[in-house]
C-alpha cells in the first residue's frame, strides 16, 4: 500500500517562507513523478509543481513561479516543497501527490491523471 505522510505546513505572514515535506512508503519513488497541489476554500484544487522522476525537470503554476521551489531527494523517498515571499493567496490546503504512471513527464499534465495522495497539510498566510 502506498502511503504519502505530509508535514511542514503552519502559518506565515506574508513575505515568508514555508517548507513543505512529503515521505513516500511502499513505492519505488525514484521511478515516479511528484507533484504539490492546493485546494482553497470554494476553488478547485489546482496543481501547483510537479518534479519528474529524476528530479532534472519541473513545472510551477504561473502564479507561484519565481516563489516556489520543488526537490526531490530519491535515497529519502521525500518530496519537498520550499515556499518563499508567501501571499495570502497562497493560503489553501496543500496536498503532495505521486503520479500513478511510471516515468510520467511533468509536461502530459492532464486532470485525468490519477495519484497517491497525502493527507493534506495547511498553509495560512496572513497580510
Amino acid at each position: 500500500e502506498v502511503q504519502l505522510v505530509e508535514s511542514g505546513g503552519g502559518s506565515a505572514q506574508a513575505g515568508g517562507s514555508l517548507r513543505l515535506s512529503c515521505t513516500v512508503y511502499g513505492l519505488d519513488f525514484d521511478d515516479y513523478g511528484g507533484s504539490w497541489f492546493r485546494q482553497a476554500p470554494g476553488k478547485e484544487r489546482e496543481r501547483v509543481s510537479c518534479i519528474g522522476y529524476t528530479g532534472a525537470s519541473a513545472h510551477f503554476v504561473d502564479s507561484v513561479k519565481g516563489r516556489f521551489t520543488i526537490s526531490r531527494d530519491n535515497a529519502k523517498n521525500t518530496l519537498y516543497l520550499q515556499m518563499n515571499d508567501l501571499k495570502p493567496e497562497d493560503t489553501a490546503m496543500y496536498y503532495c501527490a505521486v503520479d500513478t504512471a511510471r516515468r510520467r513527464s511533468c509536461s502530459a499534465y492532464s486532470s485525468s491523471f490519477t495519484y497517491s495522495w497525502g493527507q493534506g497539510t495547511q498553509v495560512t498566510v496572513s497580510s
